[in-house]
């Protein structure tokens, strides 16, 4: 058994504030005996206004969110899910970047958003992430304290491919980081990530933004862990940040394994007949 944290977040338009709030967590999961704590999406600036943004998007090497998280690991001796953090690239576009840091405060792996979320709700909402952002191209995979972790950003969420390949990679964990819209949360995030969790015999840990933020969004909140079953085995709730520990078993991963055992019976289809 694994001992992990989740932390919940209301991201704000200032990176100090920011850093300080996951600094804090960081040190939380450690004294609950964490050795492992998994981030939301954008939890070093989440700001809708792009211009004001980019005052504050910096290289990786520059990054004042990064840096401490980095150091507070370290000190802690604790593993973070970096959920994602804004950083340049040298196309003058930005990456949706998952950070993977050990308790050395060593960055173990990257991965870069795949899939923009580029929509117009029925709300009202209109979001435009490929406006800025590029996306990734690299499915990537890393191990962690609570076994082979597959990495993706919130949008991925709905694209099976991905997640057939993270499930061919035999991962045992799936972080999925986001800051889900409260319409789409409501319809489609629990069926979503129980979903995925089911298709790769594994575990989802979903770190959410929650609430009312300094840009004028408002977020869905509810960050799950999901044993390899389906089963919901932590919901935060919409309602407030906070930090919450489960236990990754990894028995439960090879029983369900063992009983199911789809990864091994997944065939690939290269050919369809068309109708």
């Amino acid at each position: 058994m694994t001992r992990i944290a989740v932390f919940q977040m209301t991201a704000g338009i200032d990176p100090a504030a920011n850093a300080a709030a996951l600094t804090d967590a960081v040190v939380q999961a450690a004294k609950g005996g964490a050795k492992m704590l998994f981030t939301p999406e954008m939890s070093g600036l989440l700001d809708r206004d792009r211009q004001r943004a980019a005052l504050h998007i910096v290289s990786e090497g520059e990054n004042p969110v990064l840096a401490a998280v980095r150091a507070t690991a370290a000190g802690a001796r604790v593993w973070v899910a970096l959920g994602s953090i804004a950083v340049p690239r040298e196309d003058g576009r930005w990456a949706n970047r998952s950070y993977l840091v050990d308790d050395r405060g060593e960055v173990r792996a990257r991965y870069d958003k795949i899939h923009m979320f580029d929509v117009e709700l029925s709300s009202g909402e209109t979001w435009r992430e490929s406006a800025a952002y590029a996306a990734g191209e690299k499915v990537v995979v890393a191990d962690s304290p609570a076994g082979k972790l597959g990495l993706a950003i919130c949008y991925d969420l709905r694209f099976p491919a991905l997640f057939e390949e993270l499930g061919r990679q035999a991962c045992d964990v799936i972080a999925i980081p986001a800051a889900f819209t409260v319409p789409t949360g409501r319809a489609h995030w629990h069926v979503l990530q129980r979903a995925r969790a089911i298709e790769a015999s594994a575990y989802v840990v979903a770190a959410a933004q929650v609430g009312q933020h300094d840009d004028g969004r408002a977020t869905y909140g509810h960050s799950l862990v999901v044993d390899p079953w389906g089963e919901v085995v932590l919901d935060m709730g919409g309602d407030a940040p906070g930090i919450a520990f489960a236990e990754i078993d990894a028995g439960k991963i090879a029983d369900v394994r063992r009983q199911l055992p789809s990864l091994a019976n997944r065939i690939r289809i290269s050919n369809c007949d068309q109708p």
